[in-house]
C-alpha cells in the first residue's frame, strides 16, 4: 500500500462504492477479507474503524447472524451523497455558471474554529478571493450549505451567490484564487499513477474481468480520484491554462469506473446480514 491509500481513506472508499449498498451492518470479518487486497492488515482495519467511528461515520452494529459490524451513520451518508455529485460527475465547464462565496467572522474567544473554517472551505475546494473571503463554482453551494450546518459553523458564515465583474480577467483572477500548478500536477499524478492500469485492462477487454483483481484496481484508482473533485472544484474549462489535464484525468476514471465497478462487485458479495 501507498502513503497516498491510508486504511482510513480506503475503508472510506469501500463504504462509498460498496459497503453502503449492504442490506446491513457490514461484519469486521468481511472489511478484513476486503481491505486484503489493496494491502491493509487486520490490524490496522481494526484501528481505523475505531477511528472513523469517534468522529461519527461508522456506528457499530450486530448483524442478524449476531456478528460484529459496521454502518454508515446518517452524517457519513449524506458526506458520501454530496460526494457522488463530485465523484462520479461531469467534468468542469458544464455545470451551472457563476460563484459561491463563503465570508466568514469568527469572535476572538473562539479563534481556534477559524482554522476549522478555513480548512473546511479548502476541502471543499474554495479559494482564497481576500482574507476572510472564500469563493468556488455555484454548483458547490448545497453541498456547502451542508457540511457548515454538520460542523455547527453556519452560524460564523454568510453565503452568496453571484459573477466576477472585475478589474481583472476572471482567468486572471482564478489563478490568483487557486495554485493551478498545484492541480495540475495533482491530476497529473492520478494520470501516471492510473493510465497505465486502464490501459492494461483495455489490452484485455476481450477477456472477463477477473473481480478480486477488478475490486483492487477500482478501489485503489476511486481512492486517489475522490481526492481530486475537492481540490479542484470544477472550475469552468474557458478558465483553465491550454492543456489542463483535468478533463483527461477524469476520463481515465470514468473508463475504470465503467470497466471494473460491476466486476469488483461481484468480489465484494456482502452476505445478508
Amino acid at each position: 500500500m501507498s502513503e497516498q491509500h491510508t486504511p482510513r481513506s480506503l475503508i472510506v472508499t469501500f463504504y462509498g462504492a460498496y459497503g453502503r449498498a449492504a442490506p446491513g451492518p457490514v461484519p469486521v470479518a468481511e472489511l478484513v477479507r476486503l481491505l486484503a487486497p489493496v494491502g491493509v492488515d487486520a490490524p490496522s482495519v481494526r484501528s481505523s474503524v475505531s477511528r472513523l467511528k469517534r468522529r461519527g461515520l461508522l456506528v457499530p452494529a450486530r448483524t442478524e447472524a449476531g456478528a460484529a459490524g459496521y454502518a454508515l451513520s446518517p452524517d457519513a451518508r449524506q458526506l458520501l451523497e454530496d460526494g457522488d455529485r463530485r465523484i462520479y460527475g461531469t467534468t468542469a465547464g458544464v455545470r451551472q455558471g457563476g460563484w459561491v462565496l463563503a465570508v466568514f467572522s469568527v469572535p476572538e474567544a473562539e479563534r481556534h474554529k477559524r482554522h476549522v473554517l478555513r480548512s473546511r472551505l479548502a476541502g471543499l475546494g474554495f479559494g482564497t478571493a481576500a482574507p476572510g473571503v472564500w469563493i468556488a463554482p455555484a454548483h458547490l453551494y448545497e453541498e456547502t450549505r451542508h457540511t457548515l450546518d454538520r460542523l455547527q459553523l453556519a452560524s460564523y458564515v454568510d453565503l452568496f451567490r453571484g459573477e466576477h465583474l472585475g478589474f481583472a480577467a476572471t482567468a486572471e483572477a482564478v489563478a490568483r484564487w487557486w495554485d493551478l500548478a498545484a492541480l495540475a500536477k495533482q491530476h497529473e499524478a492520478f494520470l501516471d499513477r492510473h493510465e497505465p492500469v486502464l490501459r492494461s485492462w483495455e489490452a484485455r477487454k476481450d477477456t472477463p474481468p477477473p473481480p478480486e483483481e477488478a475490486y483492487r484496481d477500482y478501489l485503489l484508482a476511486l481512492d486517489s480520484w475522490r481526492q481530486l473533485p475537492y481540490a479542484d472544484p470544477g472550475l469552468p474549462a474557458e478558465l483553465l491554462p491550454l492543456g489542463w489535464p483535468g478533463a483527461r484525468s477524469a476520463a481515465v476514471f470514468a473508463a475504470l469506473d465503467g470497466l471494473l465497478r460491476e466486476a469488483g462487485a461481484r468480489f465484494v458479495s456482502l452476505p445478508e446480514s
